[in-house]
């Protein structure tokens, strides 16, 4: 070996050598032969790591004929460093298979390659070996033993590594703190920062930053509030990590005079302009409905990003300020703000959760064309858009993409497509779903739980549930409102009743306001009208609008005046403002012929400037959905629609099938009252599928009201004369006509 040779591979700038100088220097070795010393080989290996050639660094090490343990650590710690956990985890088995053994500086590299894969089973072999071997007496290796433990969320082995240290160190009093923060173990978390602050060892901003984030994402929000108070106390300043960790904990406790003390707080440490800090003050803004103050954090930023625009648009969204989240979504896009699949999915969620499923589905188009992939969360927020106005076809492309990108095994996509097809009316294509899921949770039972529920199919409900028993799910007070929903469709009383017992009895489920809003409502659809109001007398908290809704409700059917005027009130001081309650005792009142009274409580809706809800339905045609309004004459095949509902009411007066007059609750003569039954909107949207779509195909109508009973049987009727399946979803159920029947059995 030349002395040039021992000066060139022992200088010290060796490791800032190009890349092209590395292939130079590699082929020097080659040519002088000093490729057979393993000691220039291992910083040849170290070269091309630092440069990313990791093909080249591992044929090198294969090359080498003995390999000593500095050949393979150079490889793994920079595999390590760089976030190769998997290669590098596969180096170190290559390593022991030579016989050789790690020393304390390499263990640490390894086991954090096991915390990065969370690959708790290789790390207690690391462990394990550590232990025969003398190393786990090394703080280093102690140190990183304990970041694995916790990053797997093994916190019991984590703190045993912790009690077995000789020489403990903020860093791994950190971690753990960190760790039983995350957990939500308040307690542990305390005793072990309050052992550091015994033991001399100063908590740093780390410590604090892990307690804060941790209760904050454990849900301990009050916790994480404290924590922050505490640690401005302390002397130790809060950076952008440690303000934009509380902030969501204060938005979740909904105490907006706590947030702004934050704000103010953060702006006097010189971070409001750090992006995470605003984009956390926006969302806690947000939460806590200050939605002016909200708008103003984000119009002083001085650079908008991404993370702030998508706060704002779901925060006017969780406020329910649909328009308002539209217009800030539009105006980011007219900025050329390049959006991510957060904010598309945002936006598409607002959307779809107040009512706007039109602009959900334009949306979702949208942002497909804008080049942005829908994900598995879009997904499931883009469907009840589709459900929830019967968009099928929308719904199924939904599917196929779901398919076509592999998140169709997905729990929640595969909850949420069971849903859609449920309120598309095809409840056989939900139950394939749910029966090819490889994995079921209980939202998944729920799902198909409530689609068949909402069929009224009582029966495969509870075939359903009894599976959920046998498969060793626990239901949840979900799956009990679905079993009483199904239950009260069917007329099935005394089961309803037996479920309502069973779920505090054998499950330890206490009922909520909307069980016994069922059982209400399961009673007085049955007649029992007396039973269900002193269920609503003895319940053990205040009954609400639901509850007395659903005793009204049942007054209108059975005509029961007395109990009507009862339930109305209360629910006049509930709800001052729902005119749906007024027009449910109108309704009775007409229903009576006390036409005096049905003036009165008109006048009085009026002066109070309420408008009674027009009955509207949706039916989709060649995948255009058309929205008709009860009386609309804005439509433009609205005189052919009028002569086929008269051609077809007069082929119903031939067979002795007349028109149910009581439903039109005005005082007026019955030839009018024929004439404002033609104008229902369900009638509309049925006789205009007729007339647009293949005689013998389906249709489908969704209806904002509860279906009369003349239309109810005006649709019976087309159904048996046209040969068609009609499907019509009302607010209460599906409603399945066929050959002159309907699945509801005249029960709804």
């Amino acid at each position: 070996m030349s002395r040039h040779a021992l000066r060139v591979f022992n200088n010290h700038k060796l490791l800032t050598l190009s890349l092209s100088q590395t292939r130079q220097t590699h082929a020097q070795i080659l040519r002088t032969g000093l490729f057979l010393h393993t000691h220039f080989t291992t910083k040849l290996i170290s070269l091309y790591a630092n440069h990313l050639r990791f093909v080249e660094a591992q044929n090198l090490l294969k090359s080498i004929q003995n390999p000593d343990v500095f050949s393979f650590s150079t490889l793994i710690h920079a595999y390590s460093k760089l976030s190769y956990f998997t290669e590098a985890i596969l180096t170190f088995t290559h390593m022991i298979s030579f016989k050789l053994l790690p020393d304390s500086r390499l263990i640490p590299s390894v086991v954090k390659c096991c915390s990065g894969l969370h690959s708790l089973r290789f790390g207690k072999q690391v462990h394990g070996f550590c232990v025969s071997s003398g190393l786990c007496l090394d703080s280093f290796v102690q140190s990183s033993l304990v970041h694995l433990y916790v990053k797997c969320g093994k916190l019991y082995y984590a703190h045993q590594v912790f009690d077995e240290m000789s020489e403990l160190d903020v860093v791994s009093c950190s971690a753990l703190v960190s760790g039983y923060a995350r957990d939500g173990c308040v307690e542990e978390a305390k005793m072990v920062f309050r052992r550091m602050v015994e033991l001399g060892i100063e908590p740093n901003l780390v410590s604090w930053n892990g307690m804060v984030a941790g209760f904050s994402q454990s849900g301990r929000c009050l916790e994480a509030v404290m924590v922050f108070r505490d640690m401005c106390l302390s002397g130790c300043k809060a950076d952008g990590t440690t303000v934009s960790s509380v902030l969501p904990a204060v938005g979740v406790l909904e105490d907006c005079f706590v947030g702004v003390q934050i704000h103010g707080y953060a702006i006097k440490q010189g971070l409001g302009s750090d992006k995470c800090v605003v984009s956390a003050l926006i969302d806690m803004y947000g939460k806590c409905s200050s939605t002016m103050e909200m708008s103003r954090v984000f119009d002083e930023m001085p650079e908008r990003d991404v993370g702030a625009c998508n706060a704002l648009v779901s925060g006017f969204a969780r406020n329910g300020l649909t328009d308002d989240a539209l217009k800030a979504f539009n105006m980011l896009r007219s900025q050329d703000l390049e959006l991510n699949v957060v904010s598309w999915t945002s936006i598409i969620a607002c959307c779809s959760q107040h009512g706007k499923d039109i602009e959900a589905l334009d949306l979702f188009r949208e942002m497909q064309l804008s080049g942005v992939k829908p994900n598995s969360v879009t997904i499931p927020c883009l469907l009840p858009a589709c459900g929830n106005i019967a968009a099928l076809m929308h719904g199924k492309a939904a599917h196929g993409f779901s398919l076509r990108t592999g998140i169709s095994d997905n729990v929640y996509v595969g909850s949420a497509l069971i849903d859609m097809y449920a309120n598309c009316g095809r409840i056989h294509l939900a139950r394939n779903i749910f029966e090819r899921m490889p994995v079921r949770n209980v939202v998944c039972w729920n799902a198909i739980m409530g689609g068949y529920a909402m069929h009224g199919n009582g029966n495969e409900v509870i075939e359903i549930f009894h599976l959920m028993e046998k498969s060793d799910q626990k239901p949840d007070f979900i799956t009990f409102t679905s079993l009483l929903s199904a239950c009260s469709h069917s007329g099935f009383t005394e089961q309803g009743e037996q479920f309502f017992n069973k779920m505090s009895k054998d499950y330890g489920i206490s009922p909520r306001i909307e069980h016994y809003a069922c059982l209400v409502t399961l009673l007085g659809r049955a007649g029992k009208l007396n039973e269900a109001f002193n269920t609503v007398k003895n319940m053990p908290f205040e009954p609400d609008a639901c509850v007395w809704g659903a005793l009204l409700s049942s007054c209108r059917v059975h005509n029961n005046l007395e109990l009507a005027e009862l339930a109305a009130n209360k629910l006049f001081e509930l709800e001052p403002n729902n005119p749906g309650n007024y027009v449910l005792l109108s309704n009775v009142y007409a229903n009576k012929g006390l036409w005096k009274q049905v003036d009165r409580v008109r006048d009085l809706m009026k002066s109070m400037g309420m408008k009674k809800n027009p009955g509207c339905s949706w039916i989709s045609i060649k995948n255009k959905v058309h929205m008709l309004l009860a009386g609309d004459t804005s439509h433009p095949q609205l005189v052919e629609i009028l002569e086929k509902i008269d051609n077809l009411s007069t082929e119903m007066k031939k067979l002795g099938c007349l028109p149910v007059t009581s439903f039109v609750l005005q005082d007026v003569e019955d030839q009018e009252k024929e004439h404002i039954l033609c104008g229902h909107s369900e009638k509309l949207a049925v006789v205009l599928g007729l007339l647009n779509t293949p005689r013998g195909s389906t249709l489908q109508v969704i209806k904002n009201l509860r279906i009369c009973g003349d239309c109810h049987d005006f649709i019976k009727f087309v159904a048996k004369l046209e040969q068609r399946e009609i499907f019509v979803r009302d607010t209460n159920r599906f409603h399945h006509f066929k050959d002159g029947s309907c699945s509801c059995g005249d029960y709804w």
